[in-house]
């Protein structure tokens, strides 16, 4: 008998109308091809992907101490090996996988380093070294896959001190200090850097908004680069050469805005469950009106243009203030008529040291 971890070819089930007791029924969309599951493992060890996207990498957190009443959140890697399609455990600080999955980006242990490895993913060996006149702590990809950016700090943004301690559920804790200096934008082929120097983002009271990691991301497209910010889109923009743009008008006319479909047609939005409901809606990317409501909390990444990956909670054990964050990667149709499983359920504390976040890059 075939083990509850199944690997799912696309079935090729046609889109058509078909005569169900006198009525038309229309049957469920196609699924995606090379459909990867495996709903029996939490951490997965196997590989799980759907359509265009797969499950490049995850992260555990754990809360360390420190000599002196210090401390620092540990985040500990399993990247793909794409040989074996297996994750295996790294000793890498901050990684991020590059699209088509061939190399990841890593950063060593001791944050922030002067230098980034490009690794194999086929082998796991680091192939060379790009290094930075300043210290980095977080690398990701653009979209293409052609350019990185790097983020610099002065200090471990991922360190907790005592002499930045506040009080937490009654306790006092050491806290993150912001040191964020800039960015470097990196020509991924030739290693080529250039720093764009970019502090901690003051507040309209002159105060430096935000704690240790303030990491710059790429946009959708990789024109711009962003961070978290007051605004209605909750971004602030970027140009590559780190001069701030306003806000494009694509990401100022939609609340929230996530993961755009292939076709460009859809946006993922908020979870908006009532009643009961599990459900996140998947709005029209051209005006933000809501097109569907997709069984799911956190709507992920479109596997095709009518499936979608999504975080979703036991609906059966799902209630507010309990077991919400119990919850297992799916495969969700973006009808919200069809569930696969693809993942375990993670644990439902958000401290529980097993608990595992997924990277999810495109194929």
């Amino acid at each position: 008998m075939a083990g509850i971890g199944t690997v799912l070819v696309g079935a090729g089930i046609a889109a058509a109308l078909v005569a169900t007791n006198g009525q038309e029924e229309e049957e469920p969309v196609k699924r995606p091809a090379g459909v990867a599951a495996h709903p029996d493992q939490s951490p997965p060890t196997q590989f799980i992907a759907a359509g265009n996207v797969a499950v490049s990498a995850y992260y555990t957190v754990k809360s360390e101490k420190r000599a002196n009443g210090d401390g620092a959140l540990s985040f500990n890697w399993n990247l793909l090996n794409s040989t074996t399609d297996r994750y295996e455990e790294t000793d890498w600080a901050w990684l991020d996988v590059a699209p088509g999955m061939k190399t990841a980006a890593v950063l060593e242990r001791g944050l922030p380093v002067h230098r980034i490895g490009i690794v194999d993913l086929a082998t796991g060996k680091v192939e060379r070294w790009i290094k930075t006149d300043q210290g980095v702590g977080g690398v990701q990809f653009s979209p293409d896959g052609k350019r990185l950016v790097a983020t610099a700090y002065d200090i471990n943004p991922d360190g907790l001190f005592k002499d930045a301690s506040y009080r937490l559920n009654g306790k006092i804790v050491p806290g993150p200090k912001p040191s964020r200096t800039g960015f470097y934008v990196i020509d991924a082929a030739s290693g080529q850097a250039d720093f764009s120097a970019r502090p901690p983002r003051k507040g309209d009271d002159g105060l430096v908004v935000g704690g240790g990691r303030q990491d710059i991301a790429w946009s959708r497209d990789g024109k711009l680069l962003w961070e978290p910010w007051s605004t209605k889109a909750g971004r602030v923009f970027y140009s590559v050469d780190g001069e701030e743009v306003p806000v494009p008008k694509s990401e100022e006319e939609l609340s929230s805005p996530g993961a755009v479909s292939p076709d460009g047609k859809l946006v993922t939005g908020r979870f908006v469950g009532e009643g009961g409901q599990i459900v996140s809606e998947v709005l029209d990317a051209r005006t933000g009106e809501r097109e569907a409501l997709v069984p799911g909390q956190q709507l992920l990444a479109w596997a095709d243009d009518d499936w979608l990956i999504a975080f979703r909670c036991d609906p059966e054990q799902c209630e507010p203030s309990k077991g919400e964050f119990r919850n297992q990667l799916i495969l969700a149709s973006s009808d919200g008529k069809e569930v696969i499983p693809l993942s375990g359920f993670r644990p439902s504390s958000l401290s529980d040291p097993s608990r595992w976040t997924p990277i999810l890059s495109n194929r």
